[in-house]
């Protein structure tokens, strides 16, 4: 029997963010011919538990790009008493960063050209390896760009990206772009708008292409005999792409 797709998310007070949630849902509905749900943990409704009491033995997808206490209490513990598959999020997954390489290179297109460092903006984690996907993007994309990049958190660890910015300013590097490691719109993203001296700023990922066949991938994975399309394995391929390039780098 295939089992239902619930994306869990952090939700947002901020109305763009559930739009690009959605456009996210699409896009994932597109590839695995399944119908997608979203459940907040905060801010929105409906509410995770309220989506899952609807929906007993759904595949829970964590739409978060860290492993803090959501990823590893909070949602698992929501989804336990209605019998919920919930599978890995999206922590350090080369589809995570090269849907921040894509972004960044749109920013910096829009800015004029190319940046001459880095900084890798995420919320931030104070749990031990909470800030391990951030890192892992780091590296990844430290070899994909011919320019320093380096880690910044919005929240419960330092250097905050302002901060950061600041430094690679003190360095002697004057094109500093912030690679926006959130998923969507919210009040992180608005106050990385404001950060001063950054020659640009990149839009957050969630409604990239590369994170749908991240999600759909999970879900697949997750062994629900779900019908896989075109689409998901093309997302695949494209995986086993930046795999290649990655290493190649």
């Amino acid at each position: 029997m295939t089992r239902s797709l619930v994306l869990a998310v952090h939700g947002s007070p901020v109305p763009e963010a559930g739009a690009t949630v959605a456009r996210l849902a699409d896009a994932v509905r597109r590839l695995t011919g399944t119908p997608v749900a979203v459940g907040h943990l905060d801010h929105q409704t409906p509410s995770l538990p309220y989506v899952l009491a609807d929906r007993p033995g759904a595949v829970v997808v964590p739409l978060l790009l860290g492993d803090g206490y959501h990823r590893t209490v909070d949602i698992p513990a929501v989804a336990r008493p209605f019998d919920c598959l919930v599978t890995r999020g999206l922590s350090g997954e080369h589809a995570v960063a090269l849907a921040l390489y894509d972004r960044l290179r749109a920013a910096e297109r829009a800015a004029g050209g190319p940046a001459d460092a880095v900084v890798v903006a995420s919320a931030g984690s104070s749990r031990p390896g909470g800030n391990d996907g951030t890192l892992r993007a780091v590296h990844q994309l430290t070899l994909l760009l011919p320019v320093p990049v380096t880690a910044a958190y919005c929240s419960a660890s330092a250097p905050a990206p302002a901060e950061a910015v600041a430094l690679l300013h003190a360095r002697g590097f004057r094109r500093v772009a912030v690679a926006t490691h959130l998923l969507a719109p919210g009040r992180f993203t608005r106050a990385l708008a404001t950060v001063p001296d950054t020659w640009a700023v990149a839009e957050p990922i969630a409604d990239h292409a590369r994170v749908a066949g991240l999600v759909a991938a999970r879900y697949a994975g997750a062994g629900v005999g779900a019908r896989v399309g075109a689409g998901l394995r093309e997302s695949a391929g494209a995986e086993a792409g930046l795999r290649a390039a990655v290493r190649a780098a």
